[in-house]
């Protein structure tokens, strides 16, 4: 979710001095992709950070999920606007499954402080030096801090019409929230809070709990080197050997093999 925002003020400076700007070209989605993914995408889009192939990719692990009846919950930790929980929500519905658990974990506040192993690997940036240079403030433009409250997430969650009563929120930092909570038998688990500690906590309290043929969104794996070292040394550690699936730049998704 966080990008390099020095390096693109830079720039928008220096062509802004010789009256230039950048405009965002949208991408269109690629052709192979369904017209029933298509249309659950556009209601989720602007509510979410992650490519089109990240959003597919969701779509397809929960299509998988219920056509196989692998049995369990939906857990995401770090949701900022709620696009991938509601990608989820809307998929269920398509397959009549709204009797499944959604837990959002998140500060709703935005993104906790970065620590020392939290480096941007493809430029080697530390994410501590850069985010300092930004306030963390609603409605910021540049979303490096990620900040949606509680109730806009709320809100965009109700746009799916998924049933209220099987969606949890979870708030606080989930180093703090997890240790406290149970959830058993987790069919797909996203995690998206970009930082070492927190998916190391997320690995060692939730992974467990993955039921056998579940699936494993790391949605920032080749993004941050905390995130992706929080990952290798759990299974290091635990002696596991995985099939890991590059899903776009960042993204990496596993089916669990075992329990």
């Amino acid at each position: 979710m966080f990008k390099v925002i020095a390096m693109r003020k830079l720039v928008k400076s220096i062509l802004g001095s010789v009256g230039l700007e950048i405009k965002k070209i949208k991408k269109p989605v690629p052709f192979d992709m369904e017209e029933s993914f298509v249309e659950i995408y556009e209601k989720c889009k602007e509510y979410s950070l992650c490519s089109v192939e990240r959003m597919y990719s969701l779509y397809k692990s929960v299509e998988y999920i219920c056509e196989n009846n692998i049995q369990g919950s939906f857990v995401e930790c770090g949701v900022w606007r709620g696009g991938s929980c509601m990608m989820i929500a809307e998929t269920l519905k398509k397959f009549e499954q709204t009797n499944r658990k959604i837990y959002l974990f998140d500060t709703f506040e935005g993104m906790v402080e970065p620590g020392e192993l939290d480096v941007e690997m493809s430029i080697g940036v530390s994410a501590k030096e850069s985010m300092s240079k930004v306030s963390k403030v609603e409605n910021d433009p540049s979303n490096i801090w990620a900040y949606a409250s509680l109730n806009e997430v709320k809100r965009n969650m109700k746009k799916t019409t998924y049933p209220e009563e099987n969606i949890e929120y979870i708030v606080g930092k989930v180093e703090d929230t997890l240790p406290q909570t149970t959830i058993k038998d987790i069919a797909l688990l996203r995690l998206d809070t970009d930082w070492y500690e927190s998916t190391r906590v997320e690995m060692e309290q939730l992974y467990p709990e993955l039921n056998s043929k579940g699936i494993l969104i790391i949605d920032d794996y080749g993004h941050f080197k905390g995130a992706r070292q929080a990952v290798d040394e759990y299974f290091e550690k635990n002696n596991k050997k995985v099939f890991m699936s590059r899903v776009d730049n960042t993204a990496r998704l596993i089916v669990k093999s075992e329990n």
